[in-house]
């Protein structure tokens, strides 16, 4: 019995698991583009969710954002009036009691713009927007396994899943430390600003590697939580439904499958209602703590 289950179902899952969550790779390319420089800049699916996101960002916030502060109406209305109650929210709660009342309007439009598009990056993995159109294809489109349609469907959606979208997010962090801790103190008093001042020489031979290593450790961190809490949450999910597979396999017996359905579905659907409160979560934490690292280069306190 185990040689069979491990022949077959239990030999698929991990693959299955994995496919589902990470990019499609350059075989499966949306779109083909040379190789420069021994780079090949083929369209993957987490680059194409990056434009998608990109796109519904400037159409849900820029555009009505726009029509508002180009319109005649002094109090915004609609989804003006929602995007204004997030934007005041994060002002005021994140951006301001961290980089102070001086630098608030300075660092306030970069916290907004990583705070919608890591929500929108992670609300749209939980949308089976391939999914549905993977079901579309095998029973009315049928088109070819080298299709457009069909290279959608390899890879995961959520690009804030993918480490090199969140470790390019955490650059970002670490460079705008950089710059406001120089636009605040200047270039050289900003470095000298970590570690603390005054303290016996043989101290400093210590401090400064650690604190040169929490430079580098900060943005890993924020690469790693975003990252990893996207994957984990599908990863989850993925296995619950798979074992419906697995105990129909192991005991020769859709009723087996059936029977663990009436578990695994309800445990599937509260973690699907954990991953929307995560989706917020992990949004709010990336800024916060972007915020924080920033208004610790600004307002040095040792």
């Amino acid at each position: 019995m185990s040689t069979a289950v491990s022949g077959g179902v239990m030999e698929q899952v991990g693959p299955n698991i994995i496919h589902h969550v990470t990019n499609s790779d350059i075989a499966h390319p949306i779109l083909h583009l040379p190789t420069i420089f021994g780079i090949d800049f083929s369209v993957t699916k987490h680059v194409f969710m990056l434009w998608l996101v990109a796109l519904l960002v400037s159409v849900t916030v820029i555009i009505p954002v726009r029509r508002y502060v180009n319109g005649k109406k002094m109090i915004p209305s609609g989804l003006a009036n929602l995007i204004e109650m997030v934007i005041v929210f994060i002002r005021d709660s994140i951006v301001r009691p961290n980089v102070g009342t001086r630098w608030v309007n300075t660092w306030s439009p970069l916290i907004f713009t990583l705070f919608f598009f890591i929500l929108f990056s992670n609300a749209i993995g939980m949308i089976p927007i391939f999914d549905v159109l993977g079901l579309l294809d095998r029973f009315a489109l049928n088109t070819q396994a080298d299709s457009m349609v069909n290279h959608l469907l390899h890879g995961g959606t959520t690009a804030t899943g993918n480490f090199n979208v969140t470790g390019a997010l955490a650059v970002v962090t670490f460079f705008t430390i950089m710059i406001a801790g120089t636009k605040a103190h200047g270039f050289i008093k900003h470095w000298k600003n970590l570690v603390p001042h005054g303290l016996a020489w043989p101290v400093y031979i210590i401090l400064i590697p650690i604190e040169l290593m929490g430079l580098i450790v900060k943005p890993f961190a924020l690469t790693m939580r975003l990252a990893a809490n996207m994957t984990g949450g599908h990863i989850a999910l993925l296995a619950l439904l798979s074992l419906m597979a697995i105990f129909g396999e192991m005991f020769h017996s859709t009723a087996a499958g059936v029977g663990v359905a009436f578990v695994a579905v309800p445990m599937a659907v509260a973690i699907s209602g954990l991953e929307i409160i995560v989706i917020l979560v992990q949004a709010y934490v990336f800024t916060l703590l972007t915020a924080v690292f920033v208004g610790m280069a600004i307002n040095v306190h040792h």
